[in-house]
């Protein structure tokens, strides 16, 4: 069966009886008013469908419409502009929906237990894609997470984002930040009848964010789908992650960011769960990191589903938040970020995992590569 073929059975959920022999868990959107279940076959599409019925809201629609009636609802906000020495550092990003395959290797193994890891593994994510300037061509690859928006202290980000999902995905999507500074105009966020622009981007539409780099926006944050859809489209790939450095600070010699989630049978149509870094899971698929004796290495790990995770280095210890006490597992859950940070000094071949046992068997874990 050929990826196309796996996609288009992916379109159609697990039965009942085999999702719960998969141990999968269920959970619920709210889509436009609507309530869904995403526990067995079809509900995906489902939420598709819910999501295609939310209509613009009245106050994106025709000159002088305000989001409300209460008069913080009708505040106007201008667009930040960089502090003295800042700049714009502009990304271009398209939703995309693009075939994914979780366990990439040929033949499907984990390198860690030299295990086959046999069935379907391709689904049909969403993704921001990166794109060149004025979205004249893909910049890189549709992947999961999406690229990384790097800036610092001062800077204002502009995020170009484009709902270019196929004509099956009628649905609005957005672009959230976190640990940035926003008004209300680029939150991101869909609110009901009281969205504003950037809370609902129509498929073939395209708006702009403008984000603030302050000194308290110092560390790693994830970005993500918002829009009426945003749990499922999330679940499925939607997200990315953001770096705010400190005003000439010293980057990382290497720095790696590292998404840990679940790719669910409700969500993908597979037969089985995947536990997840960056979409991929087991050794070898994973995200394989390398770095040299000596040099100062960052690894930022975040939580991106509805579980509680760990991140567990071998042969190796940090500083918790940088100021302490010694670490070596240290928990993250959704949307969190811990970042471990340390210099180099112990080479050879290291497993990086979660340590929640079930989540390292079944995926969650990769390799860590350290030449002397």
């Amino acid at each position: 069966m050929n990826d196309e073929d796996q996609a288009s059975e992916a379109a159609g959920l697990v039965g009942r009886r085999s999702f719960l022999a998969v141990g999968a868990g269920a959970f619920l959107c709210t889509i436009g008013g609507e309530r869904v279940s995403i526990s067995e076959r079809g509900d995906v599409a489902k939420a598709d469908a819910a999501a295609a019925r939310v209509p613009r809201p009245a106050s994106l629609v025709g000159a002088g419409a305000a989001p409300g009636t209460d008069p913080v609802d009708r505040l106007t906000f201008t667009t930040p502009t960089p502090a003295p020495g800042g700049k714009v550092r502009e990304y271009w990003l398209e939703v995309t929906d693009a075939l994914w395959d979780i366990v990439p290797s040929r033949p499907r193994r984990d390198q860690w237990h030299g295990m086959p890891i046999r069935g379907r593994s391709v689904f049909r994510a969403f993704v921001y894609q990166p794109m060149t300037a004025g979205f004249a061509g893909p910049a890189g690859p549709a992947a999961i997470p999406g690229p990384t928006l790097e800036c610092e202290v001062g800077d204002v980000l502009k995020v170009h984002v484009r709902n270019g999902l196929s004509a099956r995905f009628e649905q609005a999507i957005t672009l959230h930040p976190h640990g940035v500074r926003y008004t209300p105009e680029y939150d991101g966020a869909y609110m009901g009848d009281f969205t504003r622009a950037g809370g609902f981007i129509a498929r073939g539409e395209e708006f702009t964010y403008a984000f603030e780099a302050r000194p308290d926006s110092v560390g790693v944050w994830p970005y993500h789908d918002h829009g009426p859809n945003h749990t499922m489209n999330t679940m499925r790939g939607l997200f990315g992650a953001i770096i705010v450095h400190a005003k000439g600070a010293r980057r990382p010699d290497v720095q790696q960011v590292l998404f840990l989630h679940q790719l669910l049978p409700p969500t993908t149509g597979l037969e089985r769960a995947f536990q997840c870094i960056n979409g991929r899971a087991y050794a070898g698929n994973t995200p394989t990191i390398r770095a040299r004796v000596g040099q100062d290495v960052a690894i930022h790990a975040i939580g991106m589903d509805n579980n509680f995770h760990d991140f567990h280095i071998h042969g190796h210890r940090w500083l918790q938040e940088g100021i302490g006490p010694i670490t070596d597992t240290p928990s993250v859950g959704p949307n969190e970020t811990i970042t471990a940070r340390f210099t180099e000094d112990n080479p050879g071949r290291w497993l990086y995992h979660c340590h929640v046992f079930s989540h390292m068997d079944a995926g969650m874990a990769g390799w860590y590569l350290v030449a002397p």
